[in-house]
């Protein structure tokens, strides 16, 4: 049997079964007795119903990746990306055009698959439990933005990865990383400038003690702000957060208004506290980097398949190609994809410990951070017991409670 299907169906139910197990785990940890942390916070009703939202959110997630790894072990085995190749190569395109379709269509089929299952957690799941805002229309012109972005900017990643592999031979990999690691560096102040702004209002947080103490505060700690705006997050969701993005002095902070509306300016100022503690902490950058060192090893490893006869039997292919050379090879590269997340995950996690000591110690105290969490996991409806290995899986913040826990104890 070939030695790559092997492996790509192994890794597909191993990562299925896994994902399932911790899931399964989480189930089983939920417990009626509210923490002592939260008493006061969740009633005893709210603390039932963030417990049904998260029976209800893990169900679904059972059939959605049910559903998933079907398809995609029925698409390999019945030969389906051969059909598709096929049918493309039919029009007698240059091998960038069909590359280019390929992906396309395989889009195309994979969104009208997952498409039923987004309406469904928007309009079902995050109705039911007065999340959603969004209107019919605010997500199909969601979607017509993402096809726009995809088309303009994955399209162009794309035309040049191809170009690179078909033109450049060995070291077509290097050229391939030198290009997605600047674009790496480059889409914060694309997202900050004209990909944000596509999807939602941003208007400038009006002059009063909460812009003056954001102020002040930044420049106590020499944090460059170019704008400080609040985001109509409330369009989409009764959801909160916060964050900031941009590079060098084009910095902006952008709060949701539903934050704003559920919190005091001290427990704003903490949260924003928290997220200018990654960038005093250089976390930006450190992700960054791991990125682009992510990248690199990714490209090199796929020069050494690039059109491998035994890798595209796996699929039953007629053809070679490079474009679908990047298709396979991600596939086959997803065990390593999965544990370099578990390890980015668990960097992140000590970089939100990191972010919330500075918070408090720029602040002075942690009590106002410890407030904010609490009204932000009661408004969210957050899992206060996840299981560790739901946690170690797929947890990129650490879960509220230790959390708290940590900035209870750097109060002794």
């Amino acid at each position: 049997m070939n030695i790559y299907l092997c492996i790509i169906i192994g890794a597909l139910l191993l990562e299925f079964m896994l994902f399932n197990l911790s899931h399964h785990l989480d189930l089983k940890n939920i417990s009626t007795s509210l923490p002592n942390e939260f008493k006061g916070y969740y009633s005893a009703s709210e603390y039932t119903r963030s417990q049904e939202y998260l029976v209800e959110n893990t169900r679904f997630s059972y059939l959605t990746s049910a559903v998933d790894v079907l398809i995609i072990l029925m698409v390999i085995l019945f030969g389906l990306f051969n059909n598709v190749d096929l049918w493309i190569r039919g029009f007698g395109f240059s091998p960038m055009v069909s590359g280019l379709l390929f992906f396309g269509v395989l889009f195309l089929i994979q969104d009208m698959i997952s498409t039923p299952f987004s309406l469904y957690r928007t309009f079902i799941i995050e109705e039911n439990y007065g999340f959603n805002k969004t209107t019919p229309k605010t997500y199909l012109l969601d979607k017509l933005k993402s096809y726009f972005l995809l088309i303009i900017l994955g399209g162009l990643i794309l035309s040049l990865i191809l170009f690179f592999f078909n033109r450049f031979g060995d070291l077509a990999w290097l050229y391939a990383w030198i290009f997605l690691s600047a674009f790496l560096v480059l889409i914060q102040p694309l997202f900050t400038l004209f990909i944000a702004p596509m999807f939602n209002t941003f208007t400038p947080l009006e002059d009063g003690e909460l812009k003056d103490k954001i102020n002040t505060f930044a420049t106590k700690v020499n944090f460059p702000i170019s704008r400080i705006d609040v985001m109509d997050g409330s369009r989409r969701s009764s959801k909160s957060n916060a964050y900031f993005s941009g590079l060098g002095k084009n910095k902006r902070i952008a709060l949701f208004d539903t934050l704003i509306e559920n919190h005091s300016e001290d427990e704003l100022l903490s949260i924003i506290a928290h997220e200018v503690g990654h960038y005093k902490k250089k976390h930006n950058i450190k992700g960054i980097i791991m990125g682009v060192i992510q990248t690199g090893i990714m490209f090199f490893l796929l020069s050494l398949f690039l059109n491998n006869e035994i890798l595209f039997s796996a699929f039953k292919m007629e053809n070679l190609s490079v474009y679908a050379s990047l298709l396979f090879f991600s596939i086959l590269y997803s065990p390593i994809e999965l544990i370099m997340s578990f390890v980015g995950n668990a960097i992140s996690r000590k970089h939100e410990f990191e972010a919330d000591s500075f918070a408090k110690t720029s602040i002075g105290t942690g009590k106002h951070l410890i407030e904010g969490l609490k009204k932000l996991t009661v408004t969210n409806l957050g899992n206060l017991t996840p299981h560790k290995l739901t946690v170690w899986l797929s947890y990129s913040h650490p879960p509220v409670l230790s959390r708290i826990k940590a900035l209870y104890n750097s109060e002794k």
